[in-house]
């Protein structure tokens, strides 16, 4: 989703002996007091074989010469098959700007200067221009670091008064969203960020900032700024930046929890690049907590069918009253079958405790987890329904109290457990080191249990 732009460095393999030119022929003309058919034949001027300097770029390695041929020998074919390959080249260039990749707003000779960091051409052969290993990428980010601590907090209001048309929407929200700039070891990427408060805190993705050496923000009035990077967490794709500046025009959120299927959905970003940024699409709400797999990690998110585009990722979802209610990060895409209007956003209630515990101390703790992996289940004659246990990380808290795979969880703070979506809303407000209750069937009786919550990273450390 995020829009990766990648160069090098100048050639280094430059040819130094260059062919002296050829003497120049003298025009074919008669001699006076000679026949044309006397004249003697015109003196044939080997020329050397000297191959056109092609102008070096980011995809290709600059050529070899070859042995001079004889043009009266496939001359015909072979240019045709170049033109065809450059047709090829150009086409495959098109694709790669669909997946996320664009070549900036520069000739290929100025992409080159312009990226000159000193690197071998050789060092930019096998990376991944798709950005598919963000999270590796993720390890690897040295961008510097804002401090910790203001008390800020992500604000999420109800929703009040009447609607508003599309275009008051866009005049409300379009100011609050920005063009975020990553600068990486090999070039840069581009994606969205939502202003969240006029001091300066951004929020935005994690796989946009994946990388990052530096951080740059581009506001709607064209002003640029120099962003640090709070913190980030890769599990819920989630990322704030910090600018130094005041009076910034911050979005207003809402709760993501009052949305129903078929509400309005608006999203403003930056698909495609700078020149297209404060693009706004509109659609509905097609489904609440949709879980989904991205690149092996189950999110629980917001779909949508505003389009959604590479470039897009970190902007606001937006309600019908102008609110922020998501976080833009992903969409379904296949190489082998048609997908259209499958968008997705990271609901503002489940941002929230997210971005507070990264304004609060740098970083994420991890959502709470009881460590058991639930399927649902409908009674039986000898059982009740609820969530069944199916799996059990033997590092929680929730095995030390004796829960094991085969017994069923019933009750949560004494709500009625009757889905897996149940159990995820009864422990939906807890934090990290909460406890909860617990009402378990064993397959015998019931029986009664306070069980801790853990992060993910808590129960790694463990074992």
């Amino acid at each position: 989703m995020r829009l990766n732009y990648y160069g090098s460095g100048d050639w280094k393999d430059e040819p130094k002996d260059i062919p002296p030119a050829p003497p120049k022929a003298e025009p074919f003309g008669p001699v006076p007091g000679q026949e044309r058919s006397e004249q003697p034949e015109p003196e044939r001027v080997e020329q050397p074989f000297m191959e056109p300097r092609r102008t070096p770029n980011a995809w290709t390695k600059p050529p070899r010469p070859e042995r001079p041929r004889d043009r009266r020998s496939g001359s015909g074919p072979r240019r045709f098959g170049l033109i065809f390959a450059l047709l090829l080249l150009l086409a495959g260039t098109g694709v790669i700007l669909q997946g996320g990749v664009e070549l900036p707003r520069l000739s290929l000779d100025g992409l080159w200067k312009e990226w000159d960091r000193g690197d071998s051409p050789d060092d930019w052969y096998g990376y991944d221009y798709d950005g598919e290993n963000w999270q590796e990428e993720l390890k690897d980010t040295t961008v510097g670091r804002a401090p910790a601590g203001d008390g800020t907090t992500l604000l999420l209001a109800p929703a009040e008064g009447e609607s508003l048309s599309a275009g008051e929407i866009y005049e409300r929200v379009n100011p609050s969203v920005v063009v975020v700039w990553t600068t990486l070891r090999y070039g840069y990427t581009m994606g969205t960020g939502v202003i969240m408060s006029s001091d300066g805190y951004i929020i935005t993705n994690a796989h946009v900032i994946a990388g990052a050496r530096e951080l740059e923000v581009a506001f709607a009035d064209d002003r640029r700024a120099e962003a640090l990077l709070v913190g980030y967490d890769g599990d819920t794709d989630l990322a704030v930046l910090k600018v130094d500046a005041q009076d910034l025009p911050a979005a207003a959120f809402g709760d993501s929890a009052a949305l129903r299927v078929g509400d309005p959905a608006y999203a403003i970003g930056n698909p495609l690049g700078e020149e297209l940024r404060g693009t706004m699409t509109n659609g509905i709400i097609s489904a609440i907590d949709r879980t989904v797999d991205m690149d092996g990690m189950d999110m629980t998110l917001l779909q949508t069918n505003a389009a959604i585009n590479s470039g897009n990722s970190g902007g606001p979802l937006i309600n019908a009253y102008g609110q922020v209610i998501g976080i833009t990060n992903m969409k379904m895409m296949s190489e082998e079958e048609t997908i259209e209007g499958l968008g997705f956003a990271i609901p503002t209630v489940s941002a929230k405790t997210v971005v507070d515990q990264i304004i609060a101390q740098g970083y994420y703790t991890g959502a709470p987890m009881l460590g058991v992996t639930v399927m649902n289940i409908e009674a039986t004659e000898t059982s009740p329904a609820g969530a069944l246990i199916s799996g059990i990380e033997e590092n929680s808290d929730a095995y030390r109290k004796g829960l094991r795979v085969g017994q069923i969880i019933t009750r949560a703070n004494g709500v009625e457990i009757h889905t897996i979506d149940d159990l995820a809303l009864a422990k939906g407000d807890l934090q990290v080191g909460d406890t909860i209750t617990l009402e378990v069937w064993t397959g015998r009786a019931s029986r009664v249990v306070d069980v801790k919550l853990m992060s993910k990273s808590q129960m790694e450390e463990q074992k």
